[in-house]
């Protein structure tokens, strides 16, 4: 049984799984830390992840206590993750991603197949009668103590634009262009194209796996964040650099 106990407002797991994965500093300054998160971490403490959080790694790794996320990446998805170490600064880099002022870009593996029509939501041709680019707008909705996600009818509160990179053999890489950040969202409108993503223990089924099984990660990756700097001024871009795996298999 996991036991915990309390520690600036997240309960200390004291029977945890090691994940043996660390997270890449790729930029800092006096307000900002900006890492290349690695799949299996998650951003921070939430059920049995403590130390397994990118969050306290790096309060950890700089000694500053008042490190927080400016914005979330799940614990299957990797790359870029901006955490804030100026409490001042805080509301500031917050906002850019609630306001939806940082243009997040995004690459999964996926299979290579006819795409499905969706039962809900709009799939909209960019450049017809070329299948991609497209855009998929519906409603997604998550459930605390659910697992997965789901889209039903209703107003639109998810987009994304999928484009086709990169073809190799049966699978191919996938740049995705959320317009919102619903949980879930990119996974789900893969999932609901036909077209789920390399790895995905959750779309279009659950899969349960050992927490100590590292073999098989989301090919889903954030991999660059592009935003004007509140203080500064100055145009940000950031990259990361964790691969998508062409070895694993649709």
């Amino acid at each position: 049984m996991v036991v915990g106990s309390e520690q600036r407002g997240h309960r200390i797991v004291l029977d945890e799984p090691q994940i043996p994965f660390e997270p890449k500093v790729i930029y800092e300054d006096r307000r900002i830390i900006v890492v290349d998160k690695p799949h299996f971490l998650a951003t921070m403490p939430r059920g049995m992840w403590y130390a397994g959080t990118v969050l306290i790694r790096m309060r950890q790794l700089y000694g500053e206590p008042d490190i927080i996320p400016a914005h979330r990446l799940d614990r299957a998805t990797a790359g870029v993750l901006v955490l804030v170490r100026d409490p001042a600064a805080r509301r500031a880099y917050q906002m850019l991603f609630q306001e939806h002022r940082v243009r997040k870009v995004y690459q999964c593996l996926a299979p290579v197949r006819p795409m499905v029509r969706p039962r809900t939501g709009i799939v909209r041709r960019l450049d017809p009668p070329r299948v991609f680019p497209l855009e998929r707008r519906s409603r997604v909705i998550k459930r605390r103590g659910i697992l997965q996600a789901w889209e039903e009818r209703g107003p639109v509160n998810a987009v994304t634009r999928v484009e086709l990179t990169a073809g190799r053999g049966c699978l191919a890489i996938y740049t995705l262009y959320p317009q919102t950040g619903k949980t879930h969202q990119l996974r789900v409108h893969m999932n609901a194209l036909g077209l789920p993503i390399v790895g995905d223990d959750l779309y279009p089924r659950i899969q349960t796996r050992a927490y100590e099984d590292f073999s098989r990660p989301l090919q889903l990756v954030a991999r660059r964040l592009e935003f004007t700097d509140p203080f500064t001024g100055v145009k940000r871009i950031f990259t990361s650099s964790v691969p998508l795996d062409s070895q694993e298999e649709a």
